[in-house]
């Protein structure tokens, strides 16, 4: 059975609804990347709990880009190409890994995100049974938005900060 929708706002004036109160944590999540491009942070939620979090960063025990460098700004690669070129996991995948570590089922779960999860992260998102996803900013890959709509993964993009006036 699905959870309730997210997005509705909680009844007591000055209580974030859970949607705000989710992707609030997403961008504190997001704050421990280490990549000195883009800072993203994934969380997975299940029932009103969390269940993973993620964030974007070399693997453990690897140095982190912001000690050594970038090598796709070195090397002039695009945002959204060429992915296999970067020493860091992307935030959703260190979501979904974390709870395969822990032994966390995420099927059924919703994904929040800072930012549209590319096409190869969103191919892992379907194979975990990650039914929905919610997530603030674009990303430019399409790919991924038609991978997502052919699976049948709910796809919202947040409309966090609007009533707090916030984002």
């Amino acid at each position: 059975m699905p959870d309730e929708p997210l997005s509705i706002p909680s009844p007591e004036p000055g209580r974030p609804s859970w949607e705000s109160y989710f992707m609030e944590i997403t961008q504190l999540v997001a704050k421990r990347s280490t990549c000195t491009r883009r800072s993203v942070g994934a969380i997975i939620v299940k029932d009103k709990r969390i269940l993973s979090t993620g964030y974007n960063g070399a693997p453990s025990g690897v140095r982190h880009c912001l000690d050594i460098g970038c090598m796709r700004e070195q090397l002039n690669i695009a945002s959204g190409e060429r992915h296999e070129l970067c020493r860091g996991i992307h935030a959703e995948q260190n979501a979904i890994i974390q709870a395969a570590l822990h032994g966390v089922s995420i099927r059924g779960a919703t994904l929040f995100c800072t930012n549209l999860p590319c096409s190869i992260c969103a191919k892992m998102i379907i194979n975990a049974g990650i039914q929905s996803i919610v997530y603030l900013s674009g990303y430019a890959d399409q790919m991924s938005l038609d991978l997502l709509e052919e699976s049948g993964v709910s796809v919202v993009q947040s409309e966090f900060g609007s009533e707090e006036g916030r984002v």
